[in-house]
């Protein structure tokens, strides 16, 4: 039988064979897979080409952009984009995480004036600031930790109260991943293709201070892939819907 100092030993060398192996394998996967979700659905020159909104978030060391074409002309497209958002159409991703109910499957009249300055919420209290809209073709939202908190000291804890359970629990994670500061801008830019068909370009450029943090180290990248999961989810949401719509008519207000 071994002794107990032989046993915690053996233990101990096996522990770290398991941590190397399970740290090789994350920085193997990491290494592969990181880069398809930053270019999800782009090609080279898409990836890296000027868009509306670089400028709001100029220098992001985070820049990600994804992509989808849409059987459907631009003007089918964009009065999905025009009407995203909690409470209102919803962000056509998974409504489990980021709505209170299930996002619009037709387009709205009532969600489709919008405005430099308006908000895109996600949750009662606030979202993103509309930064830049250029009608049928380009989205620009922002939204960065002065403004995150002066919506919080608007609300006065009354959205608290509104605010669906995942979304307080999905908010509480987020909050516990991000760095102190940030600044961040969410572009959606539509593109005419031939045959009637339209490019969706998203591009999401993030800059923030605090992330040295041990726990933000090890959390961000996590927090990276969620949010490319639920973008990928949102522009194929967007993509069926503008297709499915272009068999019936878009309703006038």
């Amino acid at each position: 039988m071994l002794k107990g100092s032989n046993l915690m030993r053996k233990l101990g060398y096996l522990t770290a064979a398991i941590a190397g192996a399970l740290t090789l394998g994350g920085a193997a996967i990491w290494i592969t897979v990181r880069p398809w979700w930053l270019r999800w659905g782009v090609d080279p020159e898409e990836a890296v080409k000027p868009l509306p909104g670089d400028d709001v978030v100029p220098n992001a060391p985070i820049h990600e952009t994804r992509a989808v074409t849409i059987d459907a002309p631009p003007a089918a497209v964009w009065p999905w984009l025009v009407q995203m958002g909690f409470g209102r159409a919803g962000w056509y991703s998974y409504d489990v995480v980021d709505m209170k109910g299930k996002s619009a499957d037709q387009i709205l009249p009532e969600f489709q004036a919008l405005a430099v300055g308006d908000v895109a919420p996600t949750h009662p209290g606030g979202g993103f600031k509309v930064k830049a809209i250029e009608p049928d073709h380009a989205l620009v939202l922002y939204l960065d930790t002065d403004l995150a908190r002066s919506q919080a000291e608007a609300a006065n804890g009354t959205a608290a109260d509104s605010t669906p359970a995942n979304l307080r629990a999905g908010g509480a994670l987020m909050g516990a991943a991000q760095p102190t500061e940030f600044a961040a801008s969410w572009a959606f830019v539509v593109e005419p293709l031939p045959g009637n068909r339209t490019r969706l370009i998203e591009r999401l450029r993030v800059t923030f201070s605090g992330g040295d943090r041990p726990w933000s180290r090890l959390s961000l990248p996590v927090l990276g892939f969620g949010v490319f999961v639920m973008i990928r989810k949102q522009l194929l949401g967007i993509r069926s819907r503008a297709e499915r719509g272009m068999q019936r008519p878009i309703p006038v207000a």
